[in-house]
């Protein structure tokens, strides 16, 4: 059932991976009315998560954002296709790198530094992948999380390998770090999802109790590697800036436990802030409640 469902989709994903932009996005404001007035998907969740999140804003300004999030979410699943058929050329227009961040890889580059991303579901974190490795000398390694579904998860892997990127499952990401480390390559971390409430590190993250992926620093500790921050910017529909600056610099022997944790959830803090309608609000990022052992990152 699982590779007939797979094979009935793939023509019409091919079909929309190939539409000029401009008619992919009435498909997407098709996507958007079916999805938002119609079938109302995690509706209650989104509202739910923007309200917490930011207590000053009005009922006007909180339904405000929720829309123009349905908007974005809607592009964004169709721009993810659009990665199956795009050329270079036209990638690099819609998605591009900041000069100076540009600059910031050919530095670390030329000194044969390999490094850490932290990032967050921010912007088109997809094409941003792209776009990185299209342009930079690293080789780029994304951790991700498989899909249970064997045929759409294949799909999703040659989308996101097509232009040179690699993927790590989570459960192998320090080991295949260890051992990619006698080449040029940056790991990415899409570090706001959701642990296991007892292993996290916890924080106020938008005005609320928050666990954080632990992993991230720890590996980073581990492995000595320059921590860079990259984050990415809607500028408007369908195109997107790719910019990041150094997070943290080794020897990380004199940082406190958490100080990484809190410097890169406060940048994407920072972000959601700045643009509020280019995160993931559909996901329950804040299902577990703290335990009482843990205390809260200051």
């Amino acid at each position: 059932m699982a590779k007939l469902s797979y094979y009935i989709a793939l023509p019409f994903i091919y079909l929309l991976s190939v539409l000029p932009f401009p008619v992919l996005y009435l498909v997407s404001d098709f996507f958007y009315f079916v999805l938002y007035r119609v079938i109302g998907y995690r509706k209650k969740v989104v509202n739910s998560n923007l309200r917490n999140s930011f207590p000053d804003k009005s009922a006007a300004e909180i339904k405000a954002i929720e829309k123009r999030f349905y908007r974005y979410f809607c592009d964004l699943f169709l721009e993810t296709f659009k990665t199956l058929t795009i050329s270079p050329a036209s990638m690099l227009k819609h998605c591009q790198m900041e000069p100076a961040t540009e600059q910031l890889f050919k530095d670390f580059a030329a000194n044969d530094q390999s490094l850490m991303i932290v990032m967050g579901h921010y912007g088109n974190w997809e094409w941003a992948g792209n776009t990185f490795s299209l342009l930079c000398k690293h080789q780029l390694y994304v951790i991700y999380h498989p899909l249970s579904h064997p045929y759409f998860n294949n799909l999703i892997i040659k989308m996101r390998t097509r232009f040179g990127t690699k993927l790590i499952a989570m459960k192998d990401t320090f080991r295949e770090m260890v051992a990619n480390r006698s080449h040029l390559s940056a790991t990415a971390f899409i570090a706001d999802q959701t642990p296991a409430p007892d292993r996290a590190f916890w924080m106020n993250f938008l005005h609320q109790e928050t666990p954080v992926f632990p992993g991230t620093e720890k590996i980073g500790q581990k492995m000595n590697y320059p921590i860079v921050y990259v984050t990415i910017r809607r500028i408007k529909r369908g195109y997107y800036t790719f910019g990041a600056d150094v997070l943290m610099l080794p020897p990380f022997n004199s940082t406190q436990e958490g100080d990484i944790t809190k410097a890169h959830t406060k940048r994407l803090e920072a972000d959601i802030v700045a643009q509020p309608d280019t995160w993931l609000w559909t996901h329950r990022r804040w299902k577990h409640k703290r335990p009482e052992h843990q205390s809260i990152l200051k």
